[in-house]
């Protein structure tokens, strides 16, 4: 992973929501935390296009994320803070499978690739299942897995175990880090990423601390004042 912020930043009618930035990323598991409207998510979205920069440039793995667009995109899977938000079709199978079907796959190969990730994610038995009827930890497995089908080497993960009961947390949380891909987590949850490689925290619109977890979350509790 070469994730790359040069001069970066980012205005929302005119008002700066995140101020000039320069830094690049490049550990397996980064955590960004801060607390509410320090754009943190505003960071994270610019890695796969979500948000667009007003100056400066975005690049992950040498493609821009404005001219390259589609392209960078592919790179960096996104999971909302909400995944039911991004679930398209209503059986997991049909979702997961939706993403490589408009990559005009070929059946098998469709068939192929999705009982695998059903597999691998230990979520076979969903299936046929409704995602209306799933619990939050298993929408959050099914999200994860319609997003890595399509093969990103990157995934972000906007407050992942929000809302979610102890069972729960618990299995999101170690699916994240069982994860072979890259993972930047967005997270007020701090035992979550406090074994993480790297973790940065914003507060209005500003990087004010970029290392080790121990260090940024003791930062964090400075400024929440607890």
């Amino acid at each position: 992973m070469d994730i790359r912020f040069s001069s970066v930043s980012v205005s929302f009618g005119g008002r700066a929501v995140l101020q000039p930035l320069t830094l690049s990323l490049t550990e397996r598991r980064i955590g960004i935390i801060g607390l509410n409207g320090s754009g943190k998510t505003t960071f994270a979205r610019l890695i796969n296009g979500l948000v667009k920069p007003a100056t400066g440039t975005v690049t992950v793995n040498g493609l821009d994320t404005v001219n390259d667009a589609s392209a960078a995109l592919a790179e960096a899977g996104f999971i909302f803070q909400n995944p039911q938000h991004q679930i398209i079709m209503p059986i997991v199978h049909e979702d997961i499978a939706f993403g490589l079907k408009n990559r005009g796959l070929k059946a098998d190969e469709i068939e192929r690739r999705t009982a695998a990730v059903l597999e691998r994610f230990g979520i076979s038995h969903l299936a046929k299942r409704r995602v209306h009827e799933l619990s939050g930890g298993e929408t959050q497995l099914a999200a994860i897995a319609s997003v890595l089908v399509t093969g990103p080497g990157i995934l972000i993960l906007d407050e992942p175990t929000n809302q979610l009961d102890l069972k729960n947390r618990g299995l999101v949380e170690r699916t994240i880090a069982g994860l072979d891909e890259h993972t930047i987590v967005i997270s007020h949850d701090l035992p979550l990423i406090e074994k993480f490689d790297r973790v940065l925290l914003f507060h209005e619109g500003r990087l004010i601390a970029d290392g080790a977890a121990e260090d940024s979350i003791r930062a964090y509790h400075e400024v929440a004042g607890c």
